[in-house]
């Protein structure tokens, strides 16, 4: 099976958040956010520019997103994904929403993962940037 890749426009940061406290209102984003709340912490995935300078988070990441909605009953497309990037020494951070699966990598990594991906069949589409032609 031959996978589609998009990566998203947006860099991101990784937050971590003391585990009782509430969303945060400057956890917003139309491209990407994402909440997991454990009896360790709050993690939140959101756009960079969003956190403020206080908070713990690894910032400079850029997503992935593999082209979906994938069904439940698919095995082994994150596998497939990180296995690719670990065979180059990428490290990812990667989580699942209902419909599809996502990558982070970080940004001084991303070049050297997308080519790698490429390599091995993946299909990589890019944001467009604002006056650009294809």
């Amino acid at each position: 099976m031959t996978l589609t890749l998009e990566l998203l426009p947006t860099s991101l940061a990784v937050c971590k958040l003391h585990p009782d406290s509430p969303i945060p209102d400057w956890a917003q984003s139309d491209i990407l956010l994402s909440f997991t709340r454990t009896p360790e912490e709050l993690s939140i995935v959101c756009d960079n520019t969003l956190v403020p300078e206080n908070i713990t988070a690894e910032r400079g990441w850029r997503a992935l997103k593999v082209q979906g909605p994938l069904d439940f009953s698919l095995i082994g497309i994150l596998s497939g994904v990180t296995t690719v990037l670990a065979e180059v020494s990428i490290s990812v951070f990667a989580f699942s929403t209902y419909n599809t699966d996502y990558v982070l990598l970080h940004e001084q990594n991303l070049d050297r993962g997308m080519k790698a991906l490429i390599r091995a069949g993946y299909f990589i589409t890019q944001p467009q940037i604002s006056g650009e032609t294809k």
